[in-house]
């Protein structure tokens, strides 16, 4: 009678299941995610900045744990928001799920975060996406006003004669580049304070403490600059 001797079960195969995010990491980071980004959003009211300030968590979330997660923490940042602003948020909630799912996909499977100049683009990439999306709800939804800071963009290129539609592209989309710019890099600034663990299996910039403090000030300068043009617009 032939025995059957048993096959060594595969390195690979018993790690297999090792790259899957724990449980934990999920139920502390996404509500934190979440909070910050209604946090960030109100401040960004309360003070009448040129942003949006409310996908930072959003961002975060896209990129350590996976874009459909980020993508949760925008359903519910526009959710709960929603207590704070008004119903105005909710269907902005499509906008933070874009911008969590191209975060993610973007530096997770195209690698976009290999280096700062991917990266950036990556942001613009978001910016631009987001104000594609968030224009026809302006227009649609809310007649091209929901007083925000971009509402005084918008009179001011309504005055220079231009169609509804194109005047709320033109300030939602200065106001989305910079939102979008600073976010990337306040998130990369939270990212790199992370346990390491975390980002492990996750394409980021790969340079020295100090390069990585200097893209990230620069980006939030940029961001800034953008943010500043659309105040002298006005």
């Amino acid at each position: 009678m032939t025995s059957v001797v048993a096959q060594p079960v595969p390195v690979a195969a018993k790690k297999k299941g090792s790259s899957r995010i724990p449980l934990t990491y999920v139920v502390a980071i996404v509500p934190v995610a979440a909070a910050l980004n209604i946090v960030g959003s109100q401040i960004n009211t309360i003070l009448h900045l040129p942003t949006f300030l409310d996908m930072i968590g959003t961002c975060v979330v896209a990129i350590v744990l996976g874009p459909w997660w980020g993508a949760l923490v925008g359903v519910i940042t526009n959710g709960v928001g929603s207590f704070f602003s008004g119903p105005i948020d909710l269907p902005f909630a499509v906008v933070n799920v874009a911008g969590a799912l191209v975060w993610g996909y973007g530096v997770r499977n195209l690698k976009m975060g290999k280096n700062y100049y991917t990266y950036f683009l990556l942001a613009v990439i978001v910016g631009f996406l987001c104000s594609v999306i968030a224009v026809p709800i302006y227009v649609f939804i809310f007649g091209g006003a929901t007083g925000h800071f971009s509402d005084m963009l918008t009179a001011a290129f309504l005055a220079m004669g231009q169609n509804l539609l194109v005047s709320v592209f033109s300030s939602n989309i200065l106001v989305s580049l910079a939102d979008k710019i600073i976010s990337s890099f306040v998130a990369l600034a939270i990212i790199e304070a992370l346990p390491k663990n975390l980002t492990s299996k996750v394409t980021l910039p790969a340079s020295t403490r100090m390069t990585t403090v200097l893209w990230i000030v620069g980006g939030l300068v940029i961001g800034i600059a953008i943010a500043l043009i659309t105040v002298f617009v006005k």
